[in-house]
């Protein structure tokens, strides 16, 4: 029986596939991804790709988080494709599209009710006070 190669994936392929600005290298992922769809090889990659990918799309593609939402989900949803912890990063998006947050911040809320945590020591007051189920406190 043959051993299916696991292979990680780098923010720069997602970015890559989902704006399409390098119509070869978008191809070639396109093509990688269906490799993994296939079975041929097993992909993963992790929660912190996930954050820089948010990022760079916000930064420097200028897109809302609502689409950035709906492309993540793709990601989260690709066959062949293993996410860390991808309950957080999906409570995450969900809290990203409604709230006027940061995705960072939308995380560790996401995480927080997750793992039934309610105190949150944090001097971020604008954004982590606005969760009626976490008690922010600065020490």
């Amino acid at each position: 029986m043959m051993t299916v190669p696991v292979c990680f994936v780098d923010t720069n392929l997602f970015v890559r596939y989902l704006t399409n600005d390098d119509k070869h290298k978008a191809e070639a992922v396109h093509k990688l991804l269906l490799k993994a769809k296939s079975g041929k090889i097993r992909l993963v990659t992790s929660d912190i790709v996930i954050a820089e990918l948010v990022w760079v799309l916000i930064s420097f593609y200028e897109q809302g988080n609502e689409v950035v939402a709906d492309l993540l989900r793709g990601i989260l949803n690709t066959e062949g494709l293993k996410v860390d912890n991808p309950d957080i990063i999906e409570g995450a998006l969900e809290i990203f599209e409604e709230t006027n947050i940061d995705f960072i911040d939308a995380y560790i809320v996401s995480y927080m009710r997750l793992k039934n945590i309610a105190v949150l020591y944090s001097y971020n007051k604008k954004h982590l006070s606005k969760f009626s189920d976490i008690k922010r406190i600065a020490p």
